[in-house]
């Protein structure tokens, strides 16, 4: 007897627009009411929406992102892109690449076995006990960040003088970048992660076509390549107590990484290991600008602050998804998802799932539990957690010592991206205690 075929829900046009417009992405709050809707009506959903994307499932709600999150096995990051993107962008990188649909060979592009391996070199690095060492050193650069902060009178765009360049300086100092780099390295992060958003990219890209886009990225990977082609032969000559040192001598099955990914773990650990933490650092201070009482509150009790870092964390979700391809057959809520379908987890969506987070657009930082899904789950979550939530403890406790009051000055406006996203101006007015 034959058996009924699957309803598939496809999503409508205006739907599958917003989902990967990285405009419809500064518009916070319709994107939330776009995404409760499909939590609601349609959790996962066909995105079928032009000859430009390949069609994939947009996984909405909290648990099933979660489950496909932790199931590795599933669920697999290698065969296709992990970020959505143009076909057009996925031919032109394969051919690069000589195949592969990753332009950068890192950690989030891995499956078992090789993941495991690669991860376990700076794992331990990564983990508190060994961070507890530099927290004088991030101590330093917070103090100077507050300098620069209070120089500029009383007024000032938090993003650029705080937000954007203070973990960058921790992530360089990680990696054992020089000082006189740094703006490089920011400059070549917000062209691999700013290409949707002119005024990150600082490209003009105005006028170009998602195909210019594309090759405005691969621009950027090249140079990241070649920057750190060169300080491996430093650290493999003089190593020092680095994480670039780390990986430019390790060896896996008795082997040096390849060139490939080895440059892939250096921009993984220097990009996202910066644009991330910005996002929520301003998020933070976004919220509390918005909030005097919870401002002054904090200011009195510094216990609550690991609850603001958490929040700001989940209410900002920088990392807004990731793609996925099913190993199998499989059924996700409710849904069959046939061997080789494109997935996406969108942690925006789960992070704001009215399910397991009451208030979700609210600001609570005593929010708890607060299980957010900012950092992924599973194999592939966040190797810098630790490190996130240390930098801006350490950045509040200054900024909280010598502020007095602050108050917005203007209205903050979110960066125009799909992927990796958060506010790109935030204009404050503040007082110094």
């Amino acid at each position: 007897m034959a058996t009924a075929a699957q309803h598939i829900p496809v999503a409508p046009a205006d739907i599958a627009n917003t989902v990967i417009d990285p405009k419809a992405y500064a518009e916070w709050d319709s994107l939330l009411d776009t995404f409760e809707m499909l939590r609601n009506d349609m959790p996962v959903v066909r995105i079928e929406n032009d000859e430009l994307h390949d069609p994939f499932w947009l996984v909405t709600r909290y648990d099933d992102v979660m489950r496909i999150s932790k199931d590795n096995k599933t669920f697999l990051n290698n065969p296709r892109g992990v970020v959505f993107g143009i076909k057009a962008g996925d031919a032109m990188i394969r051919e690069i690449t000589g195949g592969s649909p990753h332009l950068v060979n890192s950690l989030v592009a891995l499956d078992a076995p090789i993941h495991p391996k690669y991860r376990r070199l700076t794992q331990e690095w990564f983990m508190p006990k060994n961070l507890k060492q530099m927290e004088a050193e991030i101590g330093e650069l917070a103090v100077k960040t507050v300098d620069r902060l209070l120089a500029a009178g009383g007024e000032g765009d938090f993003v650029p003088l705080v937000s954007a360049p203070y973990p960058l300086h921790v992530v360089m100092q990680i990696l054992g970048v020089p000082e006189e780099d740094e703006q490089r390295m920011l400059f070549l992060t917000q062209q691999m992660f700013g290409g949707q958003d002119e005024d990150l990219s600082k490209s003009g890209m105005a006028d170009m076509s998602p195909e210019q886009i594309t090759q405005l990225v691969v621009g950027a990977v090249a140079d990241f390549e070649a920057y750190f082609a060169k300080l491996t032969e430093e650290k493999r000559a003089n190593p020092t107590d680095d994480v670039a040192s780390v990986i430019a001598n390790a060896r896996v099955d008795g082997e040096y990484l390849s060139d490939r990914d080895m440059a892939g773990y250096y921009i993984i650990v220097a990009s996202a290991g910066h644009d991330t933490t910005s996002a929520s650092t301003a998020g933070a201070m976004m919220a509390l600008a918005k909030d005097p009482e919870q401002f002054a509150r904090l200011k009195a009790d510094r216990d609550l602050l690991p609850g603001i870092v958490e929040e700001a964390i989940r209410w900002t979700s920088p990392v807004q998804h990731f793609m996925r391809t099913a190993a199998e057959d499989v059924e996700v809520g409710g849904q069959k998802i046939a061997k080789g379908d494109w997935l996406m987890i969108n942690y925006v969506s789960a992070n704001h799932d009215e399910r397991v987070f009451e208030n979700p657009r609210q600001f609570d930082a005593s929010r708890s539990p607060n299980r957010h899904l900012a950092f992924g789950a599973g194999a592939h979550q966040c190797l810098g957690l630790h490190l996130a939530r240390l930098e801006m403890r350490i950045l509040f406790n200054e900024l909280l010592d010598r502020i007095e009051t602050v108050e917005l000055a203007g209205e903050p406006k979110r960066a125009n991206s799909s992927f990796v996203g958060g506010l790109k101006t935030l204009p404050l007015r503040f007082s110094a205690s």
